[in-house]
C-alpha cells in the first residue's frame, strides 16, 4: 500500500510502498475515502523539517532539553548517534480521516466489514491506504454524512473539545483569536450553542467566510474593527470567553485576550501560540486560563486510546470517542457545516506536490482533503453516485375550469411575494386576491392592506378546505415548500410554488407521491426565466439548432447580509439549492431536453461553484455561481453557442445573436425583466381555462433532481447520473 511520509531530517515528502499494517485484536483495519491535511499542524511540522539544525532546534526547545538530558545521562556520541537515527527516518502524516472497515479484529463488535467509520489519531488515521484503528479512536458514520465530510471528525472533536473547556452559556459573547480550519469550526460550534461570535484574523478573506458561518462581526486583530464589535455585543464589558486557536511566534493574541475578556473571563489555549502572559492584565481580571487537550479526555493515555479502556460515562461524560461521534452528528443534522471550509481536494498520488504547493503559498487553504482510489485491481467497482429523477405517470383528474374571476390565496407574505409576484396580480384583470395566510397576524394584515386580499388569516387548513379558492401560492421559507405544495394538491388546489420545490429527494418523492394520490398534478415552480421576453426573443431568433451545444452561464449572486436566512443551510438547505433551479431550468429550456448528469466543484473553498450539466445529445450547460465577485458586475450572463451561431443575453437588459446576420437588442436602457409577469400570465391562462400548465411536471421535477445532484456532486466529488425511474 501507500503512504505519506517525511524524513524529518532532511525535509523530503514521497509516497512510499509500505507493507499492509496487520488487523489487530481490539481494533479495525480501514481503507481511507478521505484523509484531511491539518493546514494548521501538519504544515507546521512541514515546515520545521525543512529548517536547519539551529533552526529545528530553536522551534522545539522541549526536545532540544530531552537531548541535554540524554547528553547528561549517556554522553555526547551515543545521544548524537540516537538523535541523528530517529531525524533521518520516515515519519507519518496525518491523524483525520474517514474510510471503510475492510477488516474487524478480535473483540470489535460493534462495526463490520464495509461500515463508514472516521478515524483519529497521528499513529493510526495516516494518509495512508489502509490503517488499524484502535476501538476508541473510531466512531461509524452517521447515514447520509459524506465520506470527505466525516473525514474532518478529528479536528471537529479538537475545537468541540475547546468549546467544551470554554463553558459556554447561552446568550454570551465570545472571542475567537485566529480563524484557521479549528477557529473556523469553533465559530461555528459556539454559533449552534446559543453564543454570539467575534472572529479575530488578518486574512479578510477568513474573515468574510467566519462571518458567512455565524460569527457576528469579524476582523483584523491590528485593527479597530474587533475591539468595536466587543464594546457593541457587551456594552463594553469585554467577552465572556476568549479560544486561542491561532499559531505562530507572537504574543498578540494573549495579550488581546487580556484586553477584551470581560472580568474573571475565560481563556482557553486551543492552538499553539506564544503564550507570555502580560502577568498585570490576567491578575487584575483574575482572568481563568485553560487548555484544550486535543480530541478530548483519554488522548494521551495508551490504556484509553490503545488497549479499549473507555472512561465510565458517569465520571468522565465527553471522551475521546465520544467527541468524535457527537461531531460526526452535528455535521449530519447540519448544525455545522464543514463544505465551505474544503478549499482544495486532490487525489493521493499527488499528496507530495500537494504539501509543496501549501509550504510554498501556492495554494491558500483552510482544508485540504486527500482523496483515495475508490478500488483495488480485482475488487468490486462501487457504483457511482446517482440522483433519481422520478418518472411522472399519474392518472389525472379532470382539471377543473376556474370562473372568473380566478380566485389565489398566498401562503406566505413575505419580501419576494410582495416586491415581485402580488404587484403582478394585484394589477391584473380577471384575477381575485382572496385569502392570504401567514404565520404571524401583523403580516397578513400588511398583505391585506396593500394588496386588497379579501381575508388574512394565519388559519392554513381554512383556506385549503375553501372550495372557492382556485388557486395555492407557496411564497414560504425553502423548508416548508414540500410540506405545503402536497397538502396543496392533496386539497385539489393548482399550486404555484416558489423555488425550490424540495430540498431533499425525499422531500420530492413527497410531492410526486401526493400528485400520484389525488389525480391533481397541476403544480408550476417559480422558474421564471424561460418567460423573460428578451430571452424569448433571442431564442425565437437564434433558431433551431441540428448539432450539439455549448452553454456557458455566469452567476454574480454577491453576498447575503449577516443574519440572511439563506445562511441557515442546516435547516434551509444550501444557497445553491435555494435559487440554483432558475439557472438549471433556464439552460434546460435553452437546449430543449433534461440533463442526464450533474458535476459540481468548489475549488475556491466558499460558496463558488463550477457546476457542469451534460445533456442526452452531447450539449453541455456550464454555471459559473459566484459568490465573491464585485457587487457593480451585472448578475447573469449568458452565451449559448451551436452550429456556427451564439446568443448571448446580457444580465436581463440586452441580448445579441451572431450568425448569418447579427441581430441586437435596443441597446436603449431597459428594466430588467426577468419574466415574472409573463410567467404569471401564463399560470392564470392555466388556471382560468383548465390548459396545460406553463412548464411540464416532467421538466420541473428533472429541474429539482439536478438541483439537488449539485450538493451530491460535492459531496463524492465525482459526476452524479441522473437516473430516470421506470
Amino acid at each position: 500500500m501507500k503512504q505519506v511520509v517525511q524524513n524529518y531530517k532532511s525535509g523530503e515528502l514521497a509516497v512510499l510502498d509500505v507493507p499492509v499494517p496487520g488487523c489487530k485484536p481490539g481494533g479495525v483495519l480501514v481503507r481511507s475515502a478521505y484523509s484531511l491535511i491539518s493546514t494548521g499542524t501538519e504544515l507546521m511540522k512541514v515546515s520545521e523539517a525543512g529548517m536547519s539544525m539551529l533552526g529545528k532546534a530553536r522551534s522545539r526547545p522541549d526536545q532540544v532539553a530531552k537531548v541535554m538530558q540524554s547528553v547528561a545521562t549517556n554522553g555526547v556520541p551515543a545521544t548524537y548517534r540516537k538523535v541523528m537515527g530517529k531525524l533521518d527516518s520516515y515519519t507519518p502524516l496525518g491523524y483525520s480521516l474517514c474510510g471503510v472497515v475492510e477488516q474487524v479484529g478480535a473483540g470489535i463488535d460493534d462495526v463490520k466489514v464495509g461500515d463508514l467509520v472516521a478515524c483519529a489519531g497521528n499513529e493510526h488515521a495516516l494518509h495512508a491506504e489502509l490503517n488499524w484503528v484502535p476501538k476508541n479512536l473510531y466512531s461509524p458514520v452517521p447515514d447520509g454524512l459524506a465520506p470527505r465530510h466525516a473525514a474532518f471528525g478529528t479536528v471537529g472533536s479538537i475545537a468541540l473539545q475547546g468549546v467544551r473547556q470554554g463553558e459556554s452559556r447561552l446568550g454570551e459573547v465570545a472571542l475567537v483569536i485566529g480563524l484557521g480550519l479549528i477557529g473556523q469550526l469553533v465559530v461555528q460550534l459556539l454559533a449552534a450553542s446559543g453564543v454570539r461570535v467575534v472572529g479575530a484574523d488578518p486574512d479578510p478573506a477568513r474573515c468574510e467566510l467566519a462571518e458567512r458561518l455565524g460569527a457576528a462581526a469579524c476582523g483584523d486583530p491590528a485593527s479597530a474593527a474587533v475591539e468595536t464589535a466587543v464594546a457593541e455585543l457587551t456594552g463594553g464589558l469585554g467577552v465572556d470567553q476568549v479560544y486561542l486557536a491561532a499559531g505562530g511566534g507572537s504574543n498578540q493574541p494573549v495579550e488581546l485576550a487580556a484586553r477584551l475578556c470581560r472580568d474573571r473571563g475565560r481563556v482557553v489555549d486551543i492552538g499553539k501560540c506564544r503564550l507570555d502572559l502580560p502577568w498585570n492584565a490576567y491578575y487584575e481580571k483574575e482572568l481563568d486560563v485553560r487548555f484544550s487537550r486535543s480530541y478530548g479526555p483519554g488522548r494521551y493515555d495508551p490504556e484509553y486510546e490503545l488497549e479499549g479502556r473507555d472512561y465510565p460515562i458517569g465520571y468522565v461524560r465527553w471522551t475521546e470517542r465520544r467527541n468524535l461521534a457527537c461531531f460526526l452528528d452535528l455535521l449530519a443534522r447540519g448544525s455545522v457545516d464543514v463544505e465551505p471550509l474544503v478549499s482544495h481536494v486532490a487525489d493521493f498520488d499527488d499528496a507530495v506536490e500537494t504539501y509543496q504547493r501549501l509550504k510554498d503559498g501556492d495554494l491558500k487553504a483552510v482544508a485540504v482533503l486527500f482523496r483515495y482510489p475508490e478500488h483495488t485491481a480485482g475488487a468490486e467497482e462501487p457504483a457511482a453516485p446517482t440522483v433519481a429523477v422520478p418518472a411522472v405517470d399519474v392518472q389525472r383528474s379532470p382539471a377543473r375550469v376556474a370562473k372568473s374571476p380566478v380566485r389565489l390565496a398566498f401562503v406566505g407574505a413575505g419580501n419576494y411575494a410582495t416586491s415581485m409576484l402580488l404587484p403582478h396580480l394585484a394589477q391584473r384583470e380577471g384575477v381575485k386576491l382572496s385569502t392570504v395566510v401567514t404565520t404571524t397576524a401583523l403580516s397578513a394584515a400588511n398583505a391585506q392592506r396593500k394588496f386588497g386580499f379579501d381575508e388574512a388569516t394565519t388559519d392554513l387548513d381554512a383556506v385549503l378546505g375553501d372550495k372557492s379558492i382556485d388557486a395555492v401560492f407557496v411564497v414560504t421559507r425553502h423548508s416548508s415548500h414540500a410540506d405545503l405544495t402536497r397538502k396543496a394538491l392533496l386539497a385539489g388546489k393548482t399550486v404555484f410554488v416558489e423555488k425550490p420545490l424540495a430540498l431533499t429527494e425525499d422531500e420530492l418523492a413527497g410531492v410526486l407521491a401526493a400528485v400520484e394520490e389525488s389525480g391533481n398534478d397541476r403544480l408550476q415552480v417559480g422558474f421564471n426565466r424561460r418567460f423573460a421576453p428578451l430571452l424569448q426573443e433571442a431564442r425565437q431568433r437564434f433558431g433551431t439548432r441540428t448539432g450539439p451545444a455549448n452553454l456557458r452561464y455566469l452567476v454574480n449572486a454577491g453576498r447575503l447580509d449577516h443574519g440572511s436566512w439563506y445562511l441557515q443551510q442546516g435547516s434551509e438547505g444550501s444557497r445553491f439549492v435555494g435559487e440554483g433551479g432558475h439557472f438549471i431550468d433556464t439552460a434546460s429550456w435553452l437546449l430543449d431536453a433534461d440533463p442526464v448528469s450533474v458535476y459540481a466543484t468548489a475549488p475556491s473553498g466558499n460558496e463558488d461553484l463550477q457546476v457542469v450539466l451534460r445533456y442526452p445529445d452531447g450539449s453541455t450547460a456550464t454555471i459559473s455561481y459566484v459568490t465573491s465577485g464585485p457587487s457593480g458586475f451585472p448578475k447573469e450572463t449568458l452565451d449559448l453557442i451551436a452550429d456556427g451561431r451564439a446568443l448571448r443575453l446580457d444580465d436581463f437588459v440586452r441580448a445579441s445573436v451572431y450568425g448569418h446576420k447579427r441581430w441586437v437588442s435596443s441597446r436603449l436602457p431597459k428594466a430588467r425583466d426577468k419574466g415574472q409577469n409573463a410567467e404569471l400570465a401564463a399560470f392564470v391562462k392555466a388556471v382560468r381555462t383548465g390548459g396545460p400548465m406553463p412548464v411540464p411536471l416532467q421538466s420541473l421535477v428533472a429541474t429539482t433532481a439536478a438541483t439537488l445532484a449539485v450538493q451530491a456532486g460535492l459531496a463524492s466529488g465525482a459526476p452524479v447520473t441522473l437516473a430516470r425511474a421506470r
